[in-house]
């Protein structure tokens, strides 16, 4: 028998945000994703209690959690929820670095899309939306490089627009000098 004391306290417990967590709705076309977890940190000890409470009411008790350690500084063995342990495990060349794996001897086995705690506000909804859409077929980490690949778009296309308003293409052709040299607008008189 395994006994736990959770030594969190009833103001840090009331104080604590709500987890940022998306699922894909009950019923629909099962995908690679069952949702999207974003984290406020790295720290899986204090991360993991939230989710895992949350996950308990909608799926059954969680007993069970693997991560690749790519993203994870420290991974432990065991994480203290709520009336009951949850060991946590690593896989760091069959996982995907991008994902979380929950599991449950009642109710089976959950996959989630982990994003990355320094996300914007912006693209973490992007990429939840992406991970909840039921039969999706892109993975964890498909999903964060297409992320990657329309962040830099947005980027670069931000930099052409500021350049354009800083007077860019107008300005800079107004500088360069007149190919015919400054003498044949001398001699055309």
């Amino acid at each position: 028998m395994t006994a736990t004391i959770d030594r969190t306290t009833d103001s840090e417990r009331e104080t604590s945000p709500p987890t940022r967590l998306s699922l894909t709705p009950k019923g629909s076309a099962p995908g690679l994703l069952d949702g999207a977890w974003w984290p406020r940190s790295r720290d899986l000890s204090r991360e993991l209690p939230a989710l895992v409470e949350v996950l308990d009411a909608c799926w059954g008790r969680i007993t069970r959690v693997t991560v690749n350690p790519t993203h994870w500084p420290v991974i432990p063995r065991k994480v203290a929820v709520a009336g009951h342990t949850v060991h946590v495990g690593w896989f760091a060349d069959e996982q995907d670095p991008h994902k979380l794996i929950l599991l449950s001897y009642t109710t089976g086995r959950w996959d989630l899309l982990v994003i990355p705690p320094e996300a914007g506000a912006a693209a973490a909804a992007r990429l939840m939306i992406a991970a909840t859409t039921p039969g999706g077929l892109a993975a964890a980490s498909g999903l964060i490089a297409s992320e990657d690949v329309a962040r830099d778009a947005r980027d670069a296309l931000g930099r052409e627009e500021e350049w354009e308003t800083d007077g860019g293409h107008a300005s800079a052709a107004a500088e360069q000098p007149d190919p015919t040299g400054p003498m044949s607008s001398a001699r055309g008189r």
